[in-house]
């Protein structure tokens, strides 16, 4: 009983802590391996292979989500209207889900998530150390320039306004 006690306030302290504003998490794109991150490829819904190299020139926001994730799920619906409304403009956001397939393909049909999704797991995982995430946690969105240098490393959910005034300069 005291272990169950002990993992449920592990549990929503971490919710806590990566729910706080996106303004207090905003992290040092430094940290990122851009060589690492565009030289990856990954599986996407239909189990294909697909290389991130192929965004590459354009604005690429790349979200680490998993569906089992309230603040990722929370921002989604905002990742949706701003690829529609931004696309045009040569914003590409891509998801990488460190989940089930099944679950993740159960979910994109649901909300109509309508940019590419890519699966991978432990892959995924280390991609996203990689790509700055010390810390492991969900969800992780690093922003791209068109040069394909890392410009911001957001930890935790993010709302449309607080992605915008970021990505206002580089559209």
């Amino acid at each position: 009983m005291l272990a169950v006690a002990i993992g449920f306030g592990a549990t929503m302290a971490g919710q806590q802590y990566w729910a706080k504003p996106v303004d207090a998490l905003v992290g040092a794109p430094e940290a990122v391996r851009p060589s690492a991150f565009w030289a990856t490829q990954l599986p996407d819904l239909n189990n294909r292979s697909q290389a991130l190299e192929q965004w590459r020139g354009k604005i690429v926001v790349a979200n680490f989500w998993a569906t089992w994730c309230p603040p990722c799920r929370k921002e989604i619906p905002d990742f949706i209207r701003m690829q529609d409304r931004l696309g045009g403009q040569g914003l590409q956001f891509i998801g990488i889900a460190l989940d089930d397939a099944d679950k993740v393909g159960a979910y994109v049909q649901q909300v109509g998530m309508n940019y590419p999704i890519l699966l991978g797991n432990d892959q995924a995982a280390a991609l996203s150390h990689s790509a700055g995430n010390q810390r492991g946690g969900l969800p992780y969105t690093v922003l791209f320039d068109r040069q394909g240098n890392a410009v911001a490393t957001l930890t935790g959910s993010v709302n449309e306004a607080q992605l915008a005034s970021l990505l206002k300069p580089l559209l």
